[in-house]
This record gives structure tokens, sequence and C-alpha cells, in this order.
């Protein structure tokens, strides 16, 4: 498996970096190194993991959409191709993150 690396940024600021670690069906698997941009956005992961972790669809929703309304872009390291739109899940406890476009 390629070593593939993605900065998680907000504008300029650098919220974390997502390392791969497996392709799961639709997901990416990474692990995540929090960064300075963490503390602002752990509020809105903590509530969507929460959501989903009690089967509360809407409010999972909901959640997802505030992440995504942040206007967060994963930037490969390598250079490629930008991501704007893809679903995010990041716990911090764990230090693993995954996502899908």
């Amino acid at each position: 498996m390629e070593h593939q690396v993605w900065r998680l940024c907000r504008g300029h600021e650098v919220v974390g970096v997502l390392t791969l670690e497996a392709i799961d069906m639709f997901w990416t698997d990474c692990r995540f190194e929090p960064s300075t941009g963490w503390p602002a956005l752990k509020p809105f992961v903590d509530a969507s993991r929460a959501a989903w972790g009690r089967r509360d669809q809407d409010a999972g929703i909901k959640a997802d959409e505030a992440i995504y309304a942040l206007g967060l872009e994963l930037v490969p390291d390598s250079g490629g191709a930008v991501i704007r739109e893809f679903l995010l899940r990041i716990d911090g406890d764990t230090a693993t993150a995954r996502f899908r476009y």
C-alpha cells in the first residue's frame, strides 16, 4: 500500500494530519495527529460521533452538515487534488480517523 498523507485544513490552519493505514470499502482509514486547529473542530466531531453512536440519524446528519459547513479540506502531501467534499470521522482518544469521498 502506498504511503499517503493528508493535511486536514480549515483555511490556512492545519487541524491535523491523516496518514493512510487501510482502505475499507468506501472509507479511508488513517492515523490522526492533531494540530493547532483541532480544539476548534473537536466539539463538532464529538457531536457527530455521539449522535451516530446512539443511532440518532437526524442528529448525526445535522452534525455532519455542521462539519461540512466549516469548509474543511484534505490536502495531500503528495501534491494531488485537494478533497473538499467528504464525510469525516475522527476519534481523538484513539488517534484514528476515517474519511469517505
